[in-house]
């Protein structure tokens, strides 16, 4: 099976049920069907079953020998490239096409073992539903034979998919436009048939077997098509998708991106009436949408209220909805599906890992359900496939996550003081703010494990701010502000980027080692707190934290400019080579000393040309992001893992942990404006708060984040943006000369009803200016 994002210890299994035979539970839900059955099940239109002649003619149909069209093909070089379309489908020796078209066209559609091969123009010349039925329940009949149908004719794609995918949708319209809804049912019926074969009758050709798959799959009803039980037929396909073989499974990724790797798709993005996209091929996340359509239909009902009342507001919302109540639909068997093409993508990079977002599993999902059960060790929930999860959601997984942990330490805490004596419940750190790093390396140093993931309460010497929230924040501003200054030399900013990296140091000191580890543990601990962090860490760091290799393209955050030198070796000329005489040996600075590196073995005497300049560039970036920092890497990945080692975090993607970790950059405070909730008898029409928001109007970004940092001791915005701030104003008393004050811990800002704009506009400036320390009011 091809290894997904998701994690594969709670993936329900698919097994593969033996030929010829049947599990109980689909016994009672369908009769079994055999190739050879099947056959007899091809109804005509009126809905009788086909008659003795009608069934002997397909016997004898099936047993003419005539040339297929594949192997006519390759022997006849006048049928290549799009010639032998023009035969209307014929399958058979192509010197029988007629000028005209005629009768003949039906006849030579038939291959040599009497296989009907299905394209649009063959479809097109039937005559009435009860011809076009007879004939695709021939082709229905045996999956083998549906896959030799709609034979690959565009030469760029054939090398991709054999499957002429373009051709099969058209042949879907046309059979929509020309038939009636009888014929319609009839074709649900085929279809639900041949899904049952290859379930329980596998064909031997596992390559047919997919194309077979493919042709299914692009049927614009197949995710509506239901068994006699009202069973949906989409997750059996799928089942039959996760019993192949690996090679298979990845054979059909292949088909899908086809016309993504050749570049004729010109956008990814689909058409929202069409769901087509400005080519004319079919791109790979339209297959995509297939399953999620049926994911977000599923997710959708079971979120409708059972029993809305008019009346009754809280019976019309729409519910919260785990994966583990929709069982019954099989949900997680199209999810899997879901979870190859995005292994798939992973690889390939064809679409943003966002395109597999699905807005209604994120609106929905009740993640105080799902987390829990995602623990459990055959737990079934959402959580089972993070590349559903917006960056939103798995911010509240992980924060849920951490409550889960926090309150088990708590209850632990409590028992071990019942049997050996005083413990404390929380993670607390007294700090001066003279001596931030010395004192709290010393105080984490000490600390187990376990005591890390207790909720941190921060006290700083002095002052009488008892932690509910607000300290920690301005405790992390602080600390992350003085780790990544130059006087700790353990990170170097890049002047055009303004990305921190780690300083190229070939023996770094034990205490500088022990600065980045604590660097890593602050880091983590934010993470698990909710605390987002004013840091500027390049996406690559992220990238490594995941286990994600590095790229030439992630120098370009660190070093534009060696980046910029380095890409240039790839357009110089053999003369503009020789003319640097560079060899495979580098120079770095290492504070302050110039220190030499070869990037090969014998480096220095491999003198850089136009055969081996991919390989110095490889070399040199290699040094550059992993060998140059090895040591202070380890450190730094240390100190995260040793709280965030087991989390959610581990099922997140690079530019995901980013947002997590640094907050989005989108001062939108508008959106703030929408979401904010007034108290102490503030409403939204209220004067001053009127006064308010158009002083806040006018400042710049800079006045927006001290007032931000002034009312919540950060001024970071949370994944999602302002609106998920939660921001309270609240009424603290009449006019006076009093400065707003804040509630930092709950992101309540206290404002005096001031009597005019001028006044509001001086003090509050006045307040954000002077905004740092915390003291009891």
């Amino acid at each position: 099976m091809v290894e997904s994002s998701e994690p594969s210890r709670k993936r329900p299994r698919v097994g593969r049920r033996p030929r010829h035979s049947q599990s109980p539970a689909s016994s009672s839900m369908r009769p079994m069907v055999t190739r050879s059955q099947a056959q007899a099940l091809t109804l005509r239109p009126g809905g009788e079953p086909p008659s003795t002649a009608a069934g002997v003619e397909m016997e004898e149909s099936r047993k003419r020998k005539v040339g297929c069209m594949a192997s006519m093909r390759a022997e006849s070089p006048e049928c290549a490239g799009d010639g032998c379309e023009a035969t209307v489908g014929s399958a058979g020796n192509c010197d029988s096409q007629q000028e005209d078209g005629g009768e003949g066209d039906s006849e030579d559609a038939e291959s040599s073992h009497g296989d009907i091969i299905l394209t649009s123009s063959y479809i097109g010349e039937l005559q009435g539903d009860q011809e076009l039925v007879a004939k695709m329940g021939l082709v229905f009949s045996d999956p083998c034979t549906l896959a030799r149908s709609f034979p690959q004719t565009n030469p760029e794609l054939a090398a991709q998919c054999p499957v002429d995918v373009e051709d099969v949708r058209r042949a879907y319209a046309c059979i929509k436009a020309k038939t009636t809804d009888k014929a319609m049912r009839d074709l649900q019926l085929l279809t639900v048939n041949a899904v049952a074969m290859m379930s329980l009758d596998p064909c031997d050709e596992h390559d047919n077997q997919m194309n077979a798959v493919l042709i299914l799959l692009l049927n614009p009803s197949i995710t509506e098509y239901t068994h006699d039980d009202s069973t949906f037929l989409l997750p059996e396909l799928c089942s039959v998708i996760l019993n192949q073989p690996s090679e298979q499974k990845s054979l059909l990724m292949r088909y899908f991106a086809a016309a993504d790797h050749l570049g004729l798709v010109q956008s990814s993005t689909p058409d929202a009436a069409s769901g087509r996209t400005e080519g004319d091929h079919m791109c790979f996340m339209q297959y995509a949408n297939i399953f999620q359509s049926f994911v977000t239909r599923e997710t959708n009902r079971a979120a409708k209220p059972v029993a809305p009342q008019p009346s009754s507001v809280s019976e019309s919302m729409p519910k919260k909805v785990c994966l583990h109540s929709l069982s019954g639909c099989s949900l997680p068997l199209v999810a899997q599906c879901l979870a190859l093409m995005n292994s798939y993508n992973t690889t390939h990079g064809i679409v943003p890992h966002s395109a597999f977002y699905n807005d209604a599993v994120n609106e929905h999902i009740d993640t105080k359900e799902e987390v829990p059960r995602f623990r459990m060790p055959k737990g079934v929930s959402f959580c089972n496939y993070p590349f559903l999860l917006s960056p939103t959601t798995k911010s509240e997984v992980i924060r849920i996550e951490s409550m889960i942990h926090m309150r088990t330490e708590l209850q632990d805490s409590f028992f071990r003081a019942m049997f050996s004596g005083v413990t404390c419940p929380y993670l607390v750190l007294e700090v001066r703010r003279e001596s931030l790093v010395r004192d709290t390396l010393y105080q984490l140093d000490l600390k187990m494990s376990q005591d890390l993931r207790k909720q941190l309460k921060v006290r700083f010497v002095g002052e009488e701010g008892v932690d509910e929230g607000g300290v920690q924040k301005e405790f992390f501003q602080l600390i992350v502000r003085d780790v990544f200054s130059s006087k700790y030399g353990i990170f170097k900013a890049n002047n055009e980027s303004q990305y921190y990296w780690f300083l190229s140091q070939a023996s770094p000191t034990k205490d500088m080692l022990e600065e980045i580890w604590l660097t890593g543990q602050l880091i983590g601990l934010a993470v698990y707190n909710g605390v987002i962090l004013d840091i500027h860490l390049p996406p690559v760091m992220y990238k490594k934290l995941l286990g994600v290799s590095a790229t030439t393209e992630d120098l370009r955050e660190i070093d534009p400019e060696l980046y910029h030198g380095l890409t240039q070796l790839l357009r110089m000329s053999d003369d503009e080579l020789s003319f640097l005489e560079r060899s495979f040996e580098i120079e770095y600075d290492d504070l302050g000393r110039l220190r030499t590196h070869e990037l090969i073995p014998d480096g220095a005497s491999t003198i850089l040309d136009a055969e081996n300049r991919e390989l110095f560039i490889d070399r040199y970036v290699d040094f550059v992001l992993n060998k140059s920092c090895a040591k202070q890497f380890a450190e730094f990945k240390a100190g995260f893992d040793r709280i965030c080692g087991s989390s959610y975090v581990r099922y997140m993607q690079p530019q995901e942990l980013e947002l997590l970790v640094c907050g989005c950059s989108d001062l939108d405070f508008g959106a703030l404006e929408s979401s904010t909730v007034y108290d102490g008898g503030y409403s939204r029409t209220t004067k001053v708060i009127e006064y308010f928001w158009q002083v806040v109007g006018e400042f710049g970004d800079d006045l927006k984040r001290k007032l931000l940092f002034f009312a919540t001791s950060s001024d970071r915005v949370p994944i999602g943006g302002l609106s998920k701030l939660q921001f309270v104003i609240a009424k603290n008393g009449g006019d006076s000369d009093r400065l707003p004050t804040s509630h930092t811990c709950f992101n309540v800002l206290l404002l005096p009803e001031y009597s005019s704009l001028e006044k509001l506009r001086e003090r509050l400036l006045t307040a954000i200016h002077n905004s740092e320390g915390f003291g009891m009011i």
